[in-house]
């Protein structure tokens, strides 16, 4: 399968892809990063007895594996909410993905969905963190205040709100998109996982907005 073509972005004279996939390609750490998967929501639903399709978590993982064969990353990433809630069944389909890729450094940082015992996490050589700092990058699962931000060490990654922007039409159409947002000091990923909602965040007029269409980003702001 052929990827669509992300964006390229130099920041912090870093070379990133921005991924229509709603992921980030790091080219000089060879890292794929990614937030807010929330594997085994469908399950979680479904035991619930609401009626979600079966396929969608096999599809976000087909998806990640998309990418792994495309860019071939030495580590991939999590920013948290990798799996959604406690263990289901679904957590046999990530056991079994994880399989196909035995070399791949898999980092995860701890989300608030993210309360599976360590030990299932460390059988499949999964690296936890609260925090991960890597380059000029500091990566985290929650968006830091103005405040903790003045003392941050290192340009915050995240992710935990599902980000998105209002288009608006000529007419009265409008429609809210997944983005990336890249404030002064921090940015924040959209949810990579297909079964979360988007929020329409507020942004400063120094943001830089990128945009998620299904098969290309594009810079809005």
């Amino acid at each position: 399968m052929t990827i669509c073509a992300g964006l390229d972005f130099n920041f912090l004279q870093q070379d990133l892809v921005l991924l229509p996939q709603k992921a980030i390609y790091w080219k000089q750490e060879k890292a794929l990063i990614a937030a807010d998967v929330h594997l085994g929501k469908v399950g979680h639903f479904r035991k619930a007895g609401i009626a979600v399709p079966r396929d969608m978590e096999q599809t976000d993982l087909g998806e990640l594996s998309d990418l792994v064969f495309e860019y071939k990353p030495e580590k991939l990433i999590f920013l948290g909410d990798l799996f959604h809630s406690d263990m289901n069944a679904d957590w046999e389909w990530f056991r079994l993905w994880r399989k196909q890729f035995p070399k791949l450094q898999i980092d995860l940082i701890r989300g608030n969905h993210d309360i599976i015992n360590d030990k299932y996490y460390h059988e499949l050589n999964v690296i936890l963190h609260d925090e991960l700092q890597v380059g000029p990058f500091l990566m985290l699962h929650h968006p830091l205040n103005d405040q903790a931000l003045e003392n941050a060490m290192g340009y915050i990654l995240c992710g935990h709100i599902h980000p998105g922007v209002l288009l608006k039409g000529r007419g009265r159409q409008s429609i809210t998109i997944a983005c990336f947002t890249f404030g002064k000091k921090q940015a924040i990923l959209p949810s990579f996982g297909r079964f979360t909602g988007r929020v329409a965040i507020r942004n400063q007029k120094s943001d830089r907005i990128f945009g998620v269409l299904q098969d290309k980003v594009i810079a809005i702001g």
